[in-house]
């Protein structure tokens, strides 16, 4: 299996394959019913949740409202501090200038911290072409990484493996990369967590550089921030002599105060754990301690694109939790990997047509990967309403959207194989808009019930032909209103 997501199959093609996997379904209802009781749990914990989850999303709303103001405010802060800040406007150039500062140390290998910025611009293979080998250093990753596979999860990108999988990824793979796995390596989580350590171990004390993200970035002080849970980051963080870290531009918050809201909502929303075990900040450069030198490369890639949309930019405000991924029905039964991006799930259905465009089958597809039953708003800690932000890419797909990047423009793209759709959304739109025309069609329609038929014709029989139609009334509701409230019209 390729380790990326080029040329991938439209979202419904792909899950259709994924849900004849009995495995693959098993492994994912498994991982994702325990991981939300686990977080409903500890968010319960919380008698303020919603005032937090409200402050999140007022963090964020404020922060990219002005968000040309607080990265001017990061980049002075870093600087003073002892960094070096470069701006990309593309995965192309961001990939470009970290193969840069990676051969000027001379160093032909990085160790890196669990990266969704580095994933999404696909560093791991512009270092390869560059002669640079870069060694995944979280647990999941590392997974990932080995058997050559790809992420499928936010949070556990190796959500789909169960562990006699495991096992066999690090028997046949890990010689190729280091140190191989133990002769006599079962599939107890105690064993193949014994046999990562002892495999990263020379990395990271041989390591020179190493890459990062970052969770967050606090604007008035400098301050990177990154939350994991076995301490692989901050190893990468702390050992090496020169840190890179690529993070996306949305990831900023203004003050230090703001950063204790999600310093609660994260870890809950994510591993269900009260905190994170390893909470790591750097400031820029020290003398006596950490790196030597510290480059932030901070990344646009659509997302000022994806800002301008009023409704659609709520993406911008994601922390990356995944709860949305674990309560989402339609997520558990298709896994990761049918949403062909590295941000799979609602919110990468949201997310990636707009980070990406929608000129390719697969992004288009992206925004009906859901059944809008809006659980993922519900869990989401910063309140993103992405059943919303669905419907309302939905409708600008139909309609021809302006979301697709060529090179450094945005440009219209009509819309194709969507005729059907868009002609009965006008037809639906002149109804609503001519109250008499709609009211003598409901009563049309209720009179003439007996002759409606139980499936549809031409390409409607796709739809009902797992579906009954729902059976007509006998009167238009409105007929029905003024003939039990006295005549008055319902509003």
């Amino acid at each position: 299996m390729s380790g990326t997501f080029v040329g991938m199959p439209a979202f419904p093609e792909a899950a259709r394959t994924a849900v004849d996997d009995p495995t693959l379904r098993g492994n994912l209802r498994h991982a994702t019913h325990t991981i939300r009781a686990k977080r409903a749990s500890a968010v319960a914990e919380l008698a303020d949740w919603a005032e937090l989850r409200e402050a999140g999303r007022r963090i964020k709303d404020h922060t990219l409202r002005h968000l040309d103001r607080f990265l001017e405010q990061l980049e002075a802060s870093v600087t003073a501090a002892g960094g070096t800040v470069h701006w990309a406007e593309d995965a192309e150039e961001a990939n470009r200038i970290v193969a840069a500062l990676v051969k000027e140390t001379g160093e032909s290998e990085v160790v890196k911290v669990k990266s969704m910025a580095t994933q999404e611009i696909g560093l791991n293979e512009a270092l390869q072409a560059e002669g640079i080998r870069a060694y995944e250093t979280d647990l999941a990753e590392l997974i990932v990484q080995l058997g050559k596979d790809r992420p499928s999860h936010i949070l556990v990108p190796a959500i789909h493996r169960n562990r006699g999988e495991i096992r066999d990824i690090f028997t046949h793979e890990m010689a190729a990369w280091g140190r191989p796995a133990p002769e006599d390596l079962t599939d107890t989580p105690a064993d193949l967590a014994e046999a990562a350590r002892l495999h990263l171990r020379e990395k990271f004390l041989r390591a020179k550089v190493g890459i990062s993200g970052a969770n967050f970035m606090v604007a008035e002080t400098g301050t990177l921030v990154v939350v994991e849970s076995e301490g692989n980051g901050r190893m990468c963080l702390t050992l090496p002599q020169t840190l890179i870290s690529v993070v996306g531009i949305e990831k900023i918050v203004p003050t230090w105060r703001d950063l204790e809201v999600f310093l609660q909502t994260l870890p809950r929303s994510s591993t269900a754990e009260r905190m994170n075990p390893y909470t790591s900040m750097w400031t820029g450069t020290s003398d006596e301690d950490g790196p030597r030198a510290f480059h932030l490369v901070l990344l646009d890639n659509g997302r000022t694109d994806t800002l301008a949309d009023q409704i659609g930019r709520q993406a911008l405000r994601c922390i990356r939790c995944s709860a949305c991924l674990n309560v989402c029905p339609v997520y558990e039964r298709a896994g990761g990997h049918a949403y062909g991006s590295v941000y799979p799930g609602p919110i990468g259905a949201i997310l990636t047509p707009q980070l990406r465009g929608t000129a390719s089958e697969i992004d288009a597809s992206l925004p009906y990967a859901s059944s809008l039953c809006g659980a993922c708003y519900e869990v989401c800690p910063v309140a993103i309403d992405i059943p919303e932000v669905l419907v309302h890419l939905r409708e600008r797909i139909v309609q021809g959207g302006p979301a697709v990047r060529h090179g450094n423009k945005v440009v219209l793209r009509p819309a194709r194989g969507h005729a059907a759709e868009r002609a009965a959304m006008r037809a639906a739109a002149w109804a609503f808009g001519h109250p008499g025309a709609l009211r003598t069609g409901q009563r049309l329609a209720a009179r003439s019930r007996r002759l409606h038929p139980r499936t549809l014709p031409g390409p409607g029989r796709a739809w009902s032909a797992t579906r009954d139609l729902p059976a007509m009334p006998a009167e238009p509701f409105r007929d029905w209103w003024q003939r039990t409230h006295g005549g008055k019209d319902a509003k």
